[in-house]
């Protein structure tokens, strides 16, 4: 491991001190229960992991409301007491096994792999690509319902909502899924966002969405709190546009995050590595940034 000389070495994050810098990323596994409540078979995933070594792991998306936010069918949430319950197993095992654990929190907006409601987003633009089949979808993704002023306040309170449960469930933080074209990043990115509002338009507009989500959270769980925010350069349901935005998110987005409150980690994604497990999983190219799990 000459490449990597502080991989096996203690890291402090904020104030969780973590036993190496090995860091499970978010898959997503559509494994829990169809009510979205967690099971013992994710509990034996995640814990499986930590005692293979990795110091820290990040959950799938969990969905924070029952509104709107769900992607998929059997995607575990955060959005009720029973569900938050259903994760303290997975937590007490994780943490026996020596390793911390994150709570991704992800709405869905516009990319929903189901019908079972009409999804809302910034705008009414139907995304691009087709459902995903391995979760569950299948043809093209409904057009989204844009969202008006009392729904954006109604997500962003349900990010709050689902924070405070992840807290009390016992994760070590959580990380706000601000990527990968859901919902928040379709408030960032200018073609799903054609709003004319004060969250439309320049960057320092598109970006006012996901810094009132961040800004409520940490209002609510106080500064010691772990935060984090997870940003990208493409999009799950739209990789021929990876890597080509490369330049304008850098000089855009990117630029415009020192907006935010305060938080503990921004979690950019690379747009060189592996694709989805089912797009076969080999990668695209390789880079010495690149990071990746194996469970």
């Amino acid at each position: 491991m000459k490449q990597y000389p502080n991989l096996f070495n203690g890291y402090r994050l904020g104030t969780l001190p973590l036993p190496n810098r090995a860091v499970l990323a978010p898959m997503t596994r559509t494994s829990a229960e169809p009510n979205g409540v967690a099971n013992d078979r994710m509990a034996r995933y995640y814990s499986r992991f930590a005692k293979g070594g990795f110091g820290l792991i990040i959950t799938e998306g969990l969905y924070p409301d029952e509104e709107f936010s769900r992607s998929y069918h059997h995607q575990p949430g955060i959005a009720s007491i029973a569900q938050a319950d259903s994760w303290i197993p997975v937590i007490q095992a994780v943490h026996r096994a020596g390793g911390k654990i994150i709570a991704q929190l992800m709405h869905a907006g516009a990319l929903v792999q189901h019908h079972a409601f009409t999804p809302i987003a910034p705008s009414a633009v139907q995304p691009v690509g087709t459902m995903l089949e391995d979760h569950g979808g299948s043809g093209e993704f409904a057009v989204p319902k844009a969202m008006t002023l009392a729904e954006i306040r109604r997500t962003i309170e349900g990010f709050k909502q689902a924070v405070l449960r992840a807290k009390y469930a016992g994760f070590d933080a959580v990380e706000i899924h601000a990527a990968n074209g859901y919902l928040l990043d379709q408030f960032i990115t200018d073609y799903t966002n054609r709003r004319t509002d004060d969250y439309g338009g320049a960057t320092s507009r598109r970006i006012r969405f996901a810094v009132e989500v961040v800004r409520a959270i940490r209002s609510t769980v106080g500064p010691d709190y772990l935060v984090g925010v997870r940003i990208s350069q493409g999009k799950v349901n739209d990789l021929a546009t990876n890597g080509l935005m490369e330049k304008k998110m850098q000089k855009s987005s990117l630029g415009n995050w020192p907006q935010l409150p305060p938080v503990t980690f921004i979690r950019p994604s690379i747009r060189h590595g592996c694709p989805p497990s089912r797009m076969g999983g080999r990668p695209l190219r390789s880079s010495p940034n690149d990071t990746a799990a194996f469970p």
